[in-house]
């Protein structure tokens, strides 16, 4: 199982002197370790443990001096050590260290700013590196996505044909400074040549027909070869939409490389390919997922940031909105994305900063000027099939899928010019109404004065044989969009899921619309149009069936309400449809809803393991802390560490014998009161550290964790202080805090673990693996009685 290895892979390795044996933090102390006892015992010397008083002594004999002097003990730990504080790949950052981290740093630099004139810059740049860092993120984003549309455009045409007064123009701007077009026939021009014109010489005819769709499959198999080549060659990570993996990091997991520069190069070029190889799907949810890796970089500029992964998600939650910004030209709705579908912590300043990031990264775009049920089904049938891809052979070679998935699409699309041309020009074409200016075949509308064709903006008039012709291919396009997006989106190539679901939407609400308009044409005495529909009245308008359609559809998949409202309008700028749209998304979700809550991108984060907990889903079981902590009856008992009698020694004994990425500390063998907690990653680190930096540590040296060292022999060797990387205040719950208190906890303050007590005594812990194996327990138990009904 993928999930597995994304746990276990590469940090479970017995290896004391690498820093890389740091365990999964989701297989936490649920172990071996010193057995505990519960009996209880009073504690004489509580917490600190203090046998000795503050003005104890240490006595060393130096060299082969038998004189011992009072020294004051070293204590090199109070300096910061390198390492200490960061996280290992796939482990989920402490919420609560990072923020209290942040305060620490920002009340270091307000009392030194009135120092000198260099603190008080510094002080004034850690103020506004939070703003400087979202408008880079804006203007990297703007300026990638304005790349990403022109070089898709240019390549999407490409398939057809190539011009010859300029290779680097589409097809559109290769006619636009030509003098021998015609208003019919915009698009025809002597400077653009199609592939059977350029091999054969000649524009028709059954040779020319199957030379052009030779070329555009082939074109369409080398663009999807080289995406998949390429991701699978240098980024594996830049595969897929990204979303789920964004908001799997937004919640504090670790994913190391995922936002790297690698991943964004690759990502940025495979997306223009991908979507140029007409596969079915789109090119918005990879530009969040390109937003974000510029967000990640520009943080490393700025140590506010680089040095502390709760900040660092902040600037990823405005870079996501910039990206859904510049997918849809829609800042506001890119704000409001990111606030209901991807961001996990998001306070008020987060907000300010996204909507200046989304702004920023819309007018770099628009500067560069680049030219319900369905929902369930498409959830289930999609994830079916990734599951399948998983569990099978036929995963093993996404090279040979990804050829094959583009090789069907472009041998079917061709003959369709519905299915043939670009996704967002489709989407484009069935949002408008018919006027004057349309040449499309949707807009063949008789006149009745004359009987001749004419395209107009009267609604009452009868459609021609091109629009049910187009009626056809439509609902043939409908049927291919639907199919091949389910085998698409999953893809090891970059495929964003909102413009195909959006397209399929559109398609459908077109089609419904121009049956609808006919039959308030042939049928306006029916009591459904009698009322509504005056004569001349345009009470009947396909595009905004198409807007309806297209906005139902993709909410119906990702389960989003305001900011997908909000994205539709600003893409349309239609503000009297607000209203149809509501009750669109609104109805879909409810519908949705009725057959499974999850959306498309949390059904991904769960298909793929990623310790994830949704703050949507309700919890509404009766089960206590006691229920769900580690250990359970039949493990082995609770690894933990006493504050001052282990020695360097013991305390590696116990890093080697388990994998659990850390440890409570305990008063003593006979008092099991809770000191604090140890992470296993500091503690290596801190060990490794001392070893280099200071003389006398060995492995018999004592190892404490209290303010003060313990009463030692005089021969002793040096001990071992370790209280700076003890977290002292630990959360912790009682074993009968209600599970619904302790989920709100770990979704309200990114926990990554809880530890459990009774009467101050360490039962057990929590991590969130524990949690979210305990939700899918009981929607486990749940599922068969809901089948049932």
């Amino acid at each position: 199982m993928e999930s597995e290895q994304l746990y276990h892979r590469g940090y479970c390795r017995n290896s004391y002197n690498s820093i890389a044996s740091a365990s999964s933090d989701e297989e936490l102390l649920d172990g071996a370790g010193i057995i505990m006892d519960f009996h209880t015992t009073e504690d004489d010397n509580l917490l600190d443990g203090d046998a000795a008083s503050p003005g104890s002594n240490y006595a060393m004999s130096n060299g082969g001096g038998a004189a011992s002097s009072t020294t004051h003990l070293l204590d090199f730990l109070e300096e910061p050590i390198p390492g200490v504080g960061t996280y290992d790949d796939f482990h989920t950052i402490d919420w609560v260290r990072e923020k209290c981290k942040d305060r620490e740093r920002h009340r270091k630099i307000n009392s030194k700013k009135k120092e000198s004139a260099w603190e008080f810059t510094k002080s004034l740049y850690d103020a506004w590196s939070g703003w400087l860092v979202v408008t880079l993120t804006g203007l990297a984003s703007g300026a990638l996505a304005g790349l990403i549309d022109i070089a898709a455009d240019w390549m999407n045409d490409l398939k057809e044909g190539v011009c010859l007064s300029a290779m680097w123009f589409n097809h559109e701007q290769c006619c636009w400074t030509s003098n021998e077009t015609t208003f019919a026939e915009r698009d025809k021009c002597p400077q653009w040549k199609s592939w059977a014109e350029l091999i054969l010489g000649q524009a028709e005819g059954p040779g020319s027909y199957i030379m052009n769709y030779f070329m555009y499959i082939y074109w369409a198999l080398s663009f999807a070869l080289l995406a998949v080549c390429l991701v699978k060659v240098f980024a594996p990570y830049a595969c897929g939409s990204g979303i789920p993996e964004i908001k799997t990091i937004l919640s504090g997991f670790i994913i190391r490389g995922y936002l790297g520069k690698w991943t964004l190069m690759i990502k940025t070029i495979t997306l223009v390919l991908a979507v140029a190889s007409g596969l079915s799907l789109g090119k918005e949810g990879p530009l969040v997922h390109v937003a974000c890796c510029c967000g990640n970089i520009f943080s490393y500029l700025f140590p506010k940031y680089s040095k502390n992964e709760a900040k660092k998600r902040e600037v990823l939650s405005a870079a996501s909105a910039a990206g859904v910004s510049v997918a849809f030209g829609a800042p506001i709705g890119g704000v409001l994305f990111s606030l209901e579908e991807v961001s996990y912590y998001f306070p008020l300043k987060t907000l300010w900063r996204s909507f200046f990031a989304a702004l920023v990264a819309a007018f770099v775009l628009r500067s560069i000027n680049p030219f319900g049920l369905w929902g369930a089904f498409f959830i289930r049938a999609n994830i079916a099939w990734c599951r399948r891809r998983k569990s099978t052979r036929f995963g093993k070679y996404p090279v040979l899928e990804v050829i094959l998935v583009a090789a069907i699409t472009a041998v079917v699309a061709f003959p369709n010019p519905y299915t043939r041309q670009n996704t967002s020009e489709l989407i484009k074409e069935l949002f408008t109404d018919c006027g004057p200016l349309e040449s499309s075949q949707l807009c063949q509308y008789r006149s009745q004065m004359n009987g001749s064709t004419a395209y107009t903006d009267d609604p009452n008039q009868p459609a021609e044989p091109g629009v049910y012709s187009a009626m056809w291919q439509l609902c043939l396009a409908l049927i291919f969009k639907i199919i091949m997006t389910i085998f698409t989106f999953g893809l090891k190539v970059p495929s964003g899921l909102f413009i195909p679901s959006m397209a399929i939407g559109a398609i459908a609400g077109r089609i419904v619309g121009i049956a609808m308009e006919q039959l308030a044409y042939y049928h306006h005495d029916w009591f459904l149009f009698k009322e509504w529909c005056e004569v001349g009245a345009d009470c009947i308008t396909p595009g905004l069936y198409a807007m309806v359609g297209a906005a139902a559809c993709l909410g119906g998949v990702t389960r989003m309400t305001v900011s997908l409202v909000v994205i539709v309008f600003e893409l349309t700028g239609g503000l009297e449809y607000i209203v149809p749209l509501m009750a669109a998304v609104m109805t879909s979700k409810w519908v949705g809803d009725a057959f499974g809550r999850e959306g498309i991108y949390e059904a991904h984060i769960r298909l793929n393991g990623y310790p994830f907990l949704d703050a949507k889903e309700e919890f509404t079981h009766t089960t206590l802390a006691r229920d769900v902590m580690r250990p359970r009856s039949s493990d082995p008992p609770l690894a933990v560490l006493t504050q001052d009698d282990l020695t360097v020694e013991e305390l590696q004994g116990v890093i080697n014998e388990t994998s659990y990425n850390g440890f409570p500390v305990i008063v003593s063998k006979e008092s099991q009161r809770l000191v604090g907690f140890a992470l296993r990653r500091d503690i290596t680190i801190a060990i490794e550290n001392a070893r280099r930096k200071q003389e006398g540590i060995m492995l018999n040296s004592r190892v404490y964790f209290t303010q003060h060292a313990p009463t030692l022999p005089a021969d002793s060797p040096r001990p071992l202080k370790l209280r700076s990387i003890l977290d002292m205040s630990p959360f912790t719950v009682t074993d009968h805090t209600p599970m619904e208190i302790v989920v709100d906890i770990f979704r309200k303050l990114g926990l990554r673990q809880c530890l459990v007590t009774h009467n101050g005594n360490v039962l057990g812990i929590i991590t969130k693996k524990n949690i979210l194996e305990h939700l899918e327990e009981l929607k486990q138990q749940t599922q068969p009685l809901s089948d049932g009904i």
